[in-house]
C-alpha cells in the first residue's frame, strides 16, 4: 500500500447495517496507510425512518450520539485531522432537518449528497434501477440538480451512480449528467470520483462491459469543464479507507483531473 498521503471524506460505520467497523477501526487503517484527513459521513438518520422505508440503511436518531462519540474518540487517536459529517438524500420536505438538526442541534461538520433514490409520490426508487424509465430519470435529475442547488451540501457523492444500471450512453443518460455537471459548476460544489465503484467492477453493456460508475464519458465531460473534483473511498470496511480513495485518485489521473485535497479551508 502506498505511503502517500491521502484524505477521504466518505466514510461509512456499523451503524448504516451495511458496513463494519467503527470510526476507531478506520483511524487505525488510515494510520497504518497514511491519511492527511478523514472525514466520517454515514449515512443520515430520518426523525420518521419507518415512514420512509430506509430503516435497514442507516443509523436511527437515538443513535446520533453514538456515533458522534465514536467519531470524537477516532479523532482522538488520529494523527490527522477528523470531522464529523453525515451522507443524505436530498428532500425539500427535509431541509430543515439537514440545516437545523443535522448541522445544528448535531453539529454535523459537513453533509454529502449522496442521491441514491428519488422522491416519487410516497415511494423512493432507486436510481441503479430505473431500467431506463425516461420519466424516473427526468425527475431524478430534477431533485438532484435542486439538491445541488440548496447550498447544503459539500460534496457530491457518485453523481453517475444510475449509470450502473442504465446500462447505454443514450440521449436521457447525456442530459441527466449534464444537468448535473452544470449546476455542480455553478455551485463551485465537488464531484466525487467514487472509489467503491471502481471496487465493484463491471457492468455488461451492447459495446462491451464497463464500469458501472464512475462513468467514462461522464468524467471526459467533467475533465474538459473544469468543475471541482474530489476523490473518495465511500469506504464500507476499513480496510478500503485508503486503498479505495487510492483507486479514485488513479482513475481521475486516467482524464487528467487533479482533485482537491480538502473540503475545508
Amino acid at each position: 500500500m502506498s505511503k502517500l498521503k491521502i484524505s477521504n471524506f466518505h466514510t461509512h460505520t456499523f451503524l448504516c447495517h451495511h458496513a463494519t467497523g467503527r470510526p476507531i477501526d478506520y483511524v487505525k487503517v488510515a494510520k497504518e496507510q497514511g491519511c492527511s484527513e478523514l472525514g466520517f459521513s454515514d449515512h443520515c438518520p430520518y426523525p420518521d425512518l419507518k415512514e420512509i422505508n430506509w430503516i435497514n440503511c442507516r443509523m436511527s436518531v437515538n443513535q446520533v450520539e453514538q456515533y458522534k462519540n465514536d467519531v470524537q474518540e477516532a479523532a482522538e487517536n488520529a494523527d490527522f485531522k477528523v470531522h464529523f459529517g453525515f451522507e443524505c438524500e436530498y428532500d425539500r420536505n427535509y431541509l430543515s432537518w439537514y440545516r437545523d438538526e443535522l448541522k445544528g442541534r448535531y453539529g454535523a461538520e459537513y453533509l454529502v449528497f449522496g442521491p441514491h433514490w428519488v422522491v416519487d409520490g410516497n415511494i423512493h426508487p432507486y436510481a441503479p434501477q430505473f431500467n431506463h424509465d425516461k420519466r424516473l430519470l427526468a425527475k431524478y435529475t430534477d431533485q438532484v440538480v435542486e439538491g445541488i442547488g440548496s447550498g447544503l451540501y459539500s460534496i457530491l457523492a457518485h453523481p453517475d451512480l444510475f449509470m450502473s444500471g442504465w446500462r447505454e450512453w443514450d440521449d436521457e443518460a447525456k442530459a441527466c449528467l449534464t444537468a448535473i455537471l452544470n449546476a455542480a459548476k455553478d455551485m463551485d460544489l465537488p464531484l466525487e470520483v467514487n472509489g467503491l465503484g471502481i471496487y465493484r467492477g463491471f457492468v455488461e453493456t451492447s459495446k462491451g462491459p464497463r464500469l458501472g460508475y464512475p462513468y467514462h464519458e461522464f468524467w471526459e465531460m467533467v475533465a474538459s469543464s473544469g468543475a471541482r473534483v474530489i476523490c473518495d473511498s465511500d469506504a464500507h470496511n476499513p480496510n478500503d479507507v485508503i486503498a479505495h480513495a487510492l483507486n479514485s485518485r488513479n482513475f481521475a489521473k486516467k482524464y487528467g483531473i487533479v482533485p482537491i485535497e480538502t473540503i475545508f479551508s
